[in-house]
């Protein structure tokens, strides 16, 4: 599937309109339901095959964030060869107790994984966790960058913000 095909296809499945609190706290008028694709094993595919060009080099580990950040982690560790670990919010009192479940990310290279990334604030939590895990971390990919001030607060942070997909181009891929 080609990239604006590809485009087309995410944006008439996952796109709502209505009234919506985003993890920002902020209130939008238009929502993607990023499961409605992560669901889709055809969408999925197509999105990590895409996905895997931006993948830096020397990357040693896929993070994927949860909870949307894990489907495309495993579907990118499909692709592209690398391990994947899955991060945690908030490390769960019981069983393993981890914050980060999976192989050691210490003294890795790692690429964060997310899927919609808004105000990039779970992102750079997410990120810190796993420097002070010994993490070495200086992008993060996503599928949709909804251009609200995510990619300014990545980089204040020092992270680079690799989108596959901003609002923008979904929304101009769509007609609109």
């Amino acid at each position: 599937m080609d990239y604006l095909a590809l485009a087309h296809n995410i944006y008439a499945v996952a796109h709502r309109t209505g009234t919506f609190t985003l993890r920002s706290g902020a209130v939008s008028n238009e929502y993607f339901d990023k499961y409605q694709f992560e669901s889709d094993p055809a969408l999925l595919r197509a999105v990590a095959e895409h996905l895997a060009p931006k993948v830096p080099p020397g990357t040693e580990m896929l993070a994927g964030l949860e909870m949307g950040g894990i489907a495309i982690a495993v579907a990118l560790s499909q692709v592209t060869g690398l391990p994947a670990v899955f991060v945690r919010k908030k490390a769960k009192p019981y069983g393993t107790a981890l914050l980060c479940e999976g192989p050691s990310v210490q003294g890795r290279n790692v690429l964060v994984v997310e899927d919609v990334v808004t105000s990039g604030g779970q992102v750079v939590i997410s990120t810190a966790d796993l420097r002070a895990l010994g993490a070495s971390i200086s992008h993060v990919v996503c599928v949709i960058d909804r251009e609200q001030g995510g990619a300014q607060a990545l980089a204040d942070a020092g992270l680079t913000l690799l989108p596959l997909f901003t609002m923008s181009v979904l929304k101009g891929a769509s007609g609109e």
